[in-house]
């Protein structure tokens, strides 16, 4: 099939095959790709809005069993600075929070086998009694399987007990390519693709918000990132009529400084802005069932992250007000609600805040 044919297609919300997406990521000219994405997102989100968030990402704990070799966030148990968030200290970021304008928080951490499913349920509890309007965006497949394992539950019972804790969405964490010989490097002890892909199953069948995402630019192929794209869209075919699957598609390059892949393994992040731009206009394209498709601003700046608005992206992300994951393997900027605005101004859209299911504030 030529290019145009496959042009063609995608326009017409057609999902592209395997060989069609490869076929686009390697030959297909940028500005092209470009053109066709862009195009693609105006049918999925009309209008030039772009859409941002505030919120806060807080650690529940460093303490990871996992040790994932891109990760220099985690530590063991009995390290100095290893932790557990307590009480206190959550009441005080989310006050900080809602004063800025923020009323979700990002809630992830470390796999510690010392905490449990009573330990989530009662936190959760406590959190939404001390701010009943705080939207809880938390935890992740890998821990829903970690916590599965430990109860000996069922993947739909775990999500259904924090739910009822009031879990509000799941976001798409650890899924970094939905590739078992990737994982089996570089994130051995985590979550395997499938039940990365399963835990998020049970999660549309109960109808719980979920995003999904890409850390890419390690020792992947191509080809992995096309099929890591085409088990998402899969998936998504999966979901119940009504059910809100995954709402956004966030990729992001890996973070090298310091990590164990770079130091011990040598192996450096490929990132480079003409390639994510590709990326962002390709998963446009291939995702033809998931509305959003957010720029990963943090960690590609501002320059790229305003060309991807051209590319088929229509979110910028968060605010951020806290980070501690990837600023631990190398990223150091921040950007102000303020900051947001200018560059989707620069970009020439309209910037709209929205909150976690990209239903517009304002």
């Amino acid at each position: 099939m030529s290019l145009a044919e496959i042009y063609d297609k995608a326009l017409s919300l057609r999902p592209l095959s395997f060989e069609e997406g490869l076929t686009l990521y390697n030959r297909a000219p940028v500005s092209e790709l470009m053109y066709v994405a862009d195009k693609v997102r105006g049918i999925h989100n009309p209008g030039k809005r772009v859409g941002w968030i505030i919120d806060r990402n807080i650690n529940i704990t460093n303490i990871c069993f996992s040790h994932c070799l891109f990760c220099n966030f985690c530590r063991k148990k009995g390290d100095p600075d290893a932790y557990v968030t307590t009480i206190n200290e959550y009441k005080k970021k989310i006050e900080e929070l809602f004063y800025l304008g923020g009323d979700q928080i990002l809630l992830q951490g470390g796999m510690n086998p010392a905490l449990g499913l009573s330990f989530y349920v009662e936190l959760f509890g406590r959190l939404k009694e001390m701010f009943p309007s705080l939207k809880l965006h938390a935890l992740g497949p890998p821990e829903i399987v970690f916590l599965a394992k430990k109860e000996n539950l069922s993947f739909r019972d775990v999500l259904l007990r924090l739910v009822e804790a009031g879990l509000d969405s799941l976001p798409g964490a650890g899924a970094e390519i939905l590739s078992d010989r990737v994982r089996r490097f570089v994130s051995p002890a985590k979550a395997t693709s499938e039940e990365w892909l399963e835990v998020m199953r049970e999660a549309h069948k109960i109808n719980l918000p979920t995003s999904a995402t890409m850390m890419y630019g390690h020792i992947e192929t191509i080809n992995e990132r096309i099929e890591h794209l085409i088990k998402l869209r899969e998936l998504q075919r999966e979901k119940p009529e009504g059910s809100h699957g995954f709402i956004t598609f966030i990729p992001w390059p890996f973070q090298d400084k310091g990590t164990v892949l770079s130091s011990k393994h040598n192996i450096k992040s490929s990132y480079n802005g003409p390639d994510y731009i590709r990326l962002i206009a390709v998963s446009r394209i291939m995702l033809d069932n998931i509305k959003n498709i957010q720029s990963s601003l943090l960690t590609v700046g501002r320059e790229v992250a305003m060309v991807t608005l051209h590319a088929g992206s229509n979110d910028l992300g968060s605010v951020m007000i806290e980070e501690n994951v990837v600023s631990s393997a190398g990223v150091s900027t921040r950007y102000s609600a303020a900051d947001i605005q200018s560059i989707i101004k620069e970009a020439g859209f309209i910037p709209v805040r929205r909150n976690q299911k990209y239903e517009y504030l304002e």
